[in-house]
C-alpha cells in the first residue's frame, strides 16, 4: 500500500523547483494512528459479522438458491481479507516496515487482491440473480440449486480473481531500503505496470460491477414499486442503499488511483500540493474501502427477517435441551417465528417482493 508513496519520494528528490513549490503540511503520525484504529474497527466488526453469516448460512448451502450461495462466497472472501488485517495493522504502526518475511508478504498481498475482485464479482452476480428471480422467475438461474453449473461458475469467479491478483502479485516482494518493506516493484517498465494494474482494477473491480449492481437495483426497486400484491413499500429505499454503499466504498479509492496513475504518466502535470495530498490520501481511502466487509453482512443479511430467524434458530439449537424445555414449560406455548413455517402462499409472496437479498428462496 505504500508503493506509490515511495516511488513519489524517490523519483522527485532532484526536482528542486517541485519540492520548493510544496506548502501543504500533512501529519503522517496522525494518519498512522487513524489507519490503525480503522483497521482495528474493521477487523473486530467484520470478523464477527462475516463469521455469523457463514455459520448461519453454511448449513443451507446445498439447498439454498443462487442469491444465498453468492452471499456465502462473498462472506468467505471478506473473511479471508479480515484474517490478514493484523499484519497491515502492525505494518502501519511500524511506518510500512515489514518484519514477516517474503512468503507472508506475497501471500497477504495475494489474499488482499483476490478479495478485491472476488467480493465484488459475487456481489454483482448476486444482484443480477436477485433481479432475475424477481422479474423473470422462469429464467434459468446463474447458480442453480443442483448440478455442476453452480460450482463451475463459482470456481470460475475465484480463478479469475486469482488470475487478476497474480498479475500484480508476481512483482510483490520484500525490498530493503532503509528498512524492509513489502512493495510491488517491477524491475522493468515500472510505470507501465502500475498503470496496467490500476486500469484492470478500474474496469473489472469497479466500472463493470457498478453497471450491473446499479442497473439491477434500479430495476428491482421499480419492479417492487409496481407489484400489485405489495402493501408496504417502505423497504424499497434499501435497494438504493445497496448501490450507494458500493459507490461510497469504492469510488474514492478509484478516484485517487486514477490521479496517481495520471501522475505516474506525467509527473509534472499536477502541482506539488495536489500530489502530496493524493499520495497522503491513498492509504486512507484504501483502508476505508474495506468497510464493505462490515457493510455487506448488515445490508444483505442482518436486515433480513429470514436471516435473523435462522440466526435465532441456530443459536437455540446449541442451547442444552434441558434449558429450552424448562423455559418452554415455565411460559406459554412458543409461537412460530414470523419467517418460519406459515402460509406457503404468503411466504412466496413475501419472498418475491422483498427487497432483502437473503429473503429470496428462504
Amino acid at each position: 500500500m505504500s508503493t506509490h508513496e515511495h516511488n513519489y519520494s524517490s523519483n522527485h528528490n532532484g526536482t528542486l523547483w517541485f519540492v520548493h513549490d510544496c506548502t501543504l503540511q500533512l501529519d503522517l503520525g496522525y494518519r498512522r494512528i487513524a489507519l490503525f484504529l480503522l483497521y482495528l474497527l474493521i477487523f473486530m466488526l467484520g470478523l464477527l459479522e462475516n463469521a455469523l453469516v457463514v455459520w448461519v448460512n453454511w448449513r443451507r448451502r446445498h439447498s439454498a438458491n443462487g442469491v444465498l450461495f453468492c452471499i456465502i462466497n462473498m462472506s468467505l472472501s471478506d473473511l479471508m481479507v479480515i484474517v490478514i488485517l493484523p499484519f497491515f495493522m502492525m505494518e502501519v504502526t511500524l511506518d510500512h516496515v515489514w518484519l514477516w518475511g517474503r512468503f507472508l508478504c506475497k501471500i497477504t498481498n495475494l489474499i488482499f487482491i483476490v478479495n478485491f475482485y472476488s467480493s465484488t464479482f459475487f456481489l454483482a452476480f448476486m444482484t443480477l440473480e436477485r433481479y432475475l428471480s424477481l422479474t423473470r422467475p422462469s429464467y434459468p438461474a446463474f447458480f442453480p440449486v443442483v448440478g455442476r453449473r453452480r460450482w463451475m461458475l463459482c470456481g470460475g469467479l475465484w480463478v479469475f480473481s486469482f488470475f487478476l491478483a497474480l498479475i500484480e502479485n508476481i512483482h510483490v516482494d520484500v525490498l530493503e531500503w532503509d528498512e524492509p518493506g513489502c512493495y510491488m516493484m517491477p524491475e522493468n517498465n515500472m510505470v507501465e505496470w502500475f498503470v496496467s494494474v490500476a486500469f484492470l482494477g478500474l474496469i473489472f473491480q469497479f466500472l463493470g460491477p457498478a453497471v450491473v449492481i446499479i442497473t439491477c437495483n434500479v430495476l428491482i426497486a421499480r419492479a417492487v414499486k409496481t407489484a400489485p400484491d405489495v402493501q408496504e413499500r417502505r423497504d424499497v429505499w434499501v435497494v438504493h442503499v445497496y448501490s450507494l454503499v458500493f459507490i461510497m466504498c469504492w469510488l474514492p479509492y478509484h478516484i485517487i488511483t486514477i490521479l496517481i496513475m495520471i501522475n505516474d504518466i506525467d509527473p509534472f502535470l499536477f502541482s506539488c500540493n495536489t500530489v502530496e495530498f493524493t499520495y497522503f490520501s491513498f492509504s486512507v481511502v484504501h483502508t476505508l474501502s474495506l468497510f464493505h466487509c462490515v457493510a455487506n453482512p448488515i445490508l444483505y443479511n442482518f436486515l433480513s427477517k429470514s436471516f435473523r430467524n435462522n440466526l435465532i434458530n441456530t443459536v437455540v439449537n446449541y442451547i442444552p435441551r434441558e434449558v429450552t424445555m424448562g423455559q418452554a414449560g415455565a411460559g406459554n406455548q412458543p409461537s412460530a417465528p414470523s419467517g418460519g413455517r406459515g402460509d406457503p402462499g404468503k411466504q412466496r409472496k413475501l419472498s418475491n417482493t422483498s427487497t432483502s437479498q437473503s429473503d429470496v428462496g428462504s
